[in-house]
This record gives C-alpha cells, sequence and structure tokens, in this order.
C-alpha cells in the first residue's frame, strides 16, 4: 500500500504543481498583459509626442517657404517695375547725341544763308537717327513697289491703278510704317491700285 500511496502523493504533488503552474502562469500573462498594455500606452504617447513635433518642424518649414516666396515675389516684382521704369534708358543715352546735333542745327539754322547746307545737316542728322534706331532693332517697312501686305500696310485710300500690274500694289505711302525686331510697331500708310 505504501507505494500506492506514494503514487497517490505523488500525482498530488503534481496536481499541485500543475495548479500553482497553472496560477504562475496565469499571473505572468495577466502581467505581460498589463506590461504590454502600459508599452502601447506608452508607446501611443510617444508615438504622439513624436507626431506634434514633426507637425511643428512641417509648420515651421512651411512658414519659411511661405516667408521665401513672398521675399522673391517682392524681389521680382521691384526689378519688373526698375526694368519698366529704366529700361529705355540704353536707348534715349543713345538717342542724345542726335537731340545734341539737332540743336546746334538750329542754332545754326538762325544764321545761315545756304539752304543747301542746312539740308544736308538735317539729312546728316536724320541719317545718323536711322543708324541709331537701327541698332536698337527697329528697320523702315518697304512701301515702294511692294504688294499690298495687310500684315504690314494699313490701306487709308485706294486709287484706279494707271497700269494692270500696279493692281494690288502700293502707289504712294503717306506715313513710313516700322518694326521693332521683326514685330510690327507701325503700319504703313499706304495707297492702294485697284
Amino acid at each position: 500500500m505504501s507505494e500506492e500511496l506514494k503514487k497517490e502523493e505523488k500525482k498530488e504533488q503534481q496536481d499541485i504543481q500543475e495548479t500553482v503552474n497553472a496560477q504562475t502562469d496565469t499571473e505572468t500573462d495577466t502581467e505581460k498583459e498589463a506590461n504590454e498594455e502600459a508599452e502601447k500606452e506608452l508607446s501611443v504617447e510617444e508615438q504622439l509626442e513624436a507626431a506634434k513635433k514633426e507637425i511643428e518642424e512641417l509648420n515651421d518649414k512651411l512658414l519659411r517657404k511661405i516667408a521665401e516666396f513672398d521675399n522673391y515675389r517682392k524681389r521680382t516684382l521691384k526689378e519688373k517695375t526698375e526694368l519698366i521704369l529704366n529700361g529705355g534708358e540704353k536707348t534715349i543715352v543713345t538717342i542724345l547725341p542726335v537731340i545734341d546735333d539737332m540743336e546746334r542745327a538750329l542754332k545754326n539754322m538762325k544764321n545761315a544763308d545756304d539752304v543747301n547746307a542746312v539740308l544736308e545737316g538735317v539729312e546728316l542728322i536724320y541719317k545718323k537717327f536711322m543708324d541709331i534706331l537701327g541698332k536698337q532693332g527697329v528697320s523702315v517697312i518697304e512701301t515702294k513697289d511692294a504688294d499690298f501686305d495687310v500684315d504690314v500696310h494699313e490701306a487709308i485710300a485706294q486709287l484706279p491703278a494707271p497700269a494692270e500690274e500696279l493692281k494690288g500694289k502700293v502707289m504712294d505711302c503717306t506715313l513710313t510704317g516700322y518694326k521693332l525686331n521683326d514685330k510690327v510697331i507701325r503700319h504703313a500708310q499706304v495707297v492702294v491700285g485697284v
């Protein structure tokens, strides 16, 4: 019997040990769950703090970019305004010698007796002025013996053509037209043969 008692005792001890182990496992699992929940809560709080920090950094970057763009916009607006106001400075400076020549010519015309000398002086000034305009990209729209072209000519009158080959051609130019770098800045006013 003692063997049976020993077996029963052993079995009881095993049952007790299993019960203790089960309780310990349950307590351990409960502790683990509690720790995991605490870690999750801590992790959520940490995530929240990290997200807040990232939002602050992004807001700071956004404000800096907005300020940079505003400064760029103001600077380009100022440069554009200066360009518009002072853009013609180069052209005006190149024209000033022609004005000087005109002033001298006007002063000398009062005392001049020779009309041909005055005419020659005015022609020289005109040539000089046209050369300066040419260097600036201005060119005269040619009308002599030209076909009428609505892109560069403005018909102010139509006259019967004296010859068949003059129909649709420019017969006379009443106001010279000009181009600036191949862009028409003033149409030539012409009389067209019909």
